[in-house]
């Protein structure tokens, strides 16, 4: 089964260029474009991709709004911003909506591909200036809910880059097991996003 792929962008060129070179990959299928956020949230609803490539600067409704109200209502729907823009102010508010991940425009085709299929089977995905940044600057939680120590087994494969189903394999536990773990450790640390959990790991020191 291939990976369903939409696109987001305002300018026709980049979409045309991004199907170019991801269509050559037989593992992806791009099911549709859309132009700005509020036609991605059309086309997600009608399309239901497994993964959205998610442009931040665009008319009507920019990417950041769009990637919210998608982890909304759409939240097994991975989102991967993909921009030209890595101001602090745009990283850190893309993670907080919810992004699965965040790469620059200048990505390799290849490594554009690699993140697809990682994005699609629950890994985060952060160009290294973009983690750099978060790092950096994303604050830890308020007191969070303590983890139990499943929990925090768990966060730390999660964290390490590993998909549900490799933290199952790791484990011994069931996939879904997995996934009722992870939605338990967002609650607790009041987050949305698997990038989120992964980046107060690295804060607490769970991961190096």
């Amino acid at each position: 089964m291939t990976i369903r792929v939409l696109l987001v962008d305002d300018h026709t060129v980049v979409r045309q260029g991004l199907r170019m070179f991801l269509s050559l990959d037989a593992e992806l299928t791009i099911v549709g474009e859309a132009v700005n956020g509020a036609d991605a949230l059309q086309k997600a609803h009608e399309l239901k991709p497994d993964v959205i490539l998610m442009d931040l600067m665009m008319p009507v409704m920019d990417g950041i709004a769009a990637i919210g109200i998608l982890r909304r209502d759409l939240p097994d729907i991975e989102v991967i911003a993909l921009t030209s823009v890595l101001e602090d102010a745009a990283v850190f508010s893309a993670m907080r909506a919810g992004a699965t991940g965040y790469l620059l425009k200048d990505t390799e085709a290849e490594e554009l591909c690699r993140a697809i299929k990682a994005a699609a089977a629950g890994q985060v995905q952060l160009s290294p200036q973009a983690a750099a940044r978060l790092l950096r600057e994303v604050p830890a939680p308020d007191s969070p809910e303590k983890l139990t120590e499943r929990e925090t087994e768990v966060l730390r494969l999660l964290a390490q880059g590993l998909a549900n189903k490799e933290i199952a394999a790791a484990l011994t536990i069931g996939e879904k097991t997995v996934k009722t773990h992870v939605s338990n450790i967002l609650a607790k640390l009041g987050v949305v996003s698997r990038t989120q959990a992964a980046l107060y790991a690295a804060r607490i020191g769970l991961v190096p």
